[in-house]
């Protein structure tokens, strides 16, 4: 029998892989999630002997059950190939007592290369077994990282258009430079006046506008999504954590079964929550350590079982978790309420009107896997001239935040269990905040300028994605407030 997967909001309306996919979004706003979690069906050990590729079969064919192997091994290896700076994919580098997990070697230097190097291949496949003969386009909020990357995987792929929101003063210079200098006759950029949250708010607006809908699949049209609530990226993102771990054990720092801690700089909750549905089919973790930034509303949650959205969003150097509404956890609610779709309904209606919901006594005991904290900007930048200082390691912000987190942590408990944080991009990303950690003193200094010093400070070869956008001319120059994105959509799709 095939894996089947269910609306967080609605337990009626159920689609295989391929459609919930296809799809993005359930109809009113759910998420789709998978009816059972499988156990793995090869051994860890197993696992331990195969390459990158080889492990995401493995994971893949589990959750993707409708998916022929020729199709699956045709969306891993036109995904997991020279597009990475290193054969492994995904890298461990044992640093200051841990072992950094660099998600960043892809072509848009951020974790989100490792799904969305794939995505593309998973949607056009999936269009194809539904018999879709629509033009699909992907519609996507970001708040630094996704855009590019999903702009990268989708830029000029036959039957797809893309367009993408972000936040016009919330990402980084080299994140914007990254987006719009973007090339592709089917890509759009967009800046709104407003945070990420608007952004996503105003996408999710789109996707359940039932006549709109109809308007577009009249034209030849069809939205899907890019960003996490996609299982055909959430999906993708359980195979790090089992490669990391089975590359432990390859390397002889942990024996096959032995426990480890997982720590993940979270925004959206979509990264944290792959490594929960890792564990659910058999991968050893402890502690899910979940770390924020300023903008702690996840800490908060953890800590009191209230998720309160009504507060300051505050614009930190780590951009990408400046997210007051992290989407995923809605599927964590839905499996703590017992797979329950009418209780989640309830508490997610109440997130939308009155901005907060609490989760039961019964529900906050299933959480005792998971650990929240935070770090300040200080304390972020604290470690990142400490681990520079002491290891000769250079992180960027997002996983300097993990690292700090993890300290708290260490702290706290004196668990010494074996850990991997999650390194989400390269520090060549956020060139001015690593920098001005390390020394005040390049603040005086040029974008471009900074990325040379970080290179003869780092020894790490400047990634191709930076040389890239030096010289590249801006081709998506729109912005517009948040209230007029769908008119821009229109714009996009229908001028003549």
């Amino acid at each position: 029998m095939g894996l089947t997967y269910k609306s967080t909001r609605n337990s009626q309306e159920t689609a295989t892989a391929s459609l919930a996919i296809l799809k993005g979004l359930a109809n009113g706003g759910g998420l789709f999630v998978p009816d059972t979690i499988p156990a793995f069906d090869k051994s860890l050990d197993e696992l331990a002997k195969m390459d990158y590729r080889q492990v995401a079969y493995n994971v893949m064919k589990l959750m993707l059950t409708d998916f022929t192997e020729d199709e699956l091994m045709y969306c891993i290896n036109s995904a997991y190939d020279d597009k990475f700076d290193t054969k492994e994919i995904a890298v461990l580098n044992k640093k200051a007592g841990a072992h950094f997990l660099e998600l960043f070697h892809g072509s848009t230097i951020a974790f989100k290369d490792m799904a969305l190097s794939i995505l593309p291949y998973l949607l056009t496949t999936s269009a194809k077994k539904n018999n879709v003969d629509n033009e699909i386009v992907i519609l996507t909020a970001t708040s630094g990282d996704t855009g590019k990357a999903a702009l990268a995987g989708f830029a000029d792929v036959p039957g797809t258009k893309i367009i993408v929101f972000y936040p016009k003063n919330g990402v980084s210079p080299i994140q914007e430079k990254q987006m719009v200098t973007q090339k592709g006759d089917n890509t759009f950029v967009v800046g709104i006046t407003g945070n990420f949250d608007d952004a996503q708010t105003g996408v999710k607006k789109m996707f359940s506008d039932v006549e709109l809908n109809e308007y577009l699949a009249s034209k030849g049209y069809q939205f899907s999504s890019a960003n996490s609530i996609n299982i055909g990226r959430l999906v993708p993102q359980m195979v790090y954590y089992v490669y990391a771990y089975t590359r432990l054990i390859a390397s002889g720092e942990i024996k096959s079964g032995e426990k480890i801690n997982v720590v993940v700089p979270t925004g959206n909750f979509g990264n944290i929550l792959a490594a929960y549905y890792a564990k659910e089919m058999g991968l050893p973790i402890n502690k899910f350590i979940c770390a924020s930034n300023e903008n702690k509303v996840l800490y908060d949650f953890f800590t009191t079982g209230c998720y309160n959205k009504n507060r300051e969003f505050i614009l930190t150097s780590s951009p990408s978790m400046d997210i007051l509404i992290s989407s995923n956890l809605e599927r964590l609610i839905y499996r703590i309420a017992g797979n329950d779709a009418v209780k989640n309904s309830e508490l997610m209606s109440a997130l939308s009107g009155e901005g907060e919901y609490s989760i039961t006594e019964d529900m906050k005991k299933k959480l005792m896997d998971f650990y929240g904290n935070y770090a300040t900007e200080e304390e972020t930048s604290a470690t990142i001239k400490k681990v520079y200082e002491s290891d000769n390691y250079i992180m960027d912000t997002h996983t300097a935040v993990a690292a700090t987190v993890y300290e708290k942590y260490k702290a706290e408990t004196g668990d010494t269990t074996p850990t991997v944080i999650a390194s989400t991009a390269s520090p060549y990303k956020f060139t001015r905040s690593v920098m001005n950690s390390i020394n005040s003193e390049y603040d005086k200094q040029s974008d471009f300028e900074l990325v040379d010093e970080l290179c003869k400070l780092s020894g790490v070869k400047i990634p191709q994605a930076i040389e890239d956008i030096r010289t590249a001319p801006i081709r998506h120059n729109t912005v517009c407030d948040k209230e007029n994105m769908l008119d821009e959509v229109k714009k996009f799709l229908f001028a003549k």
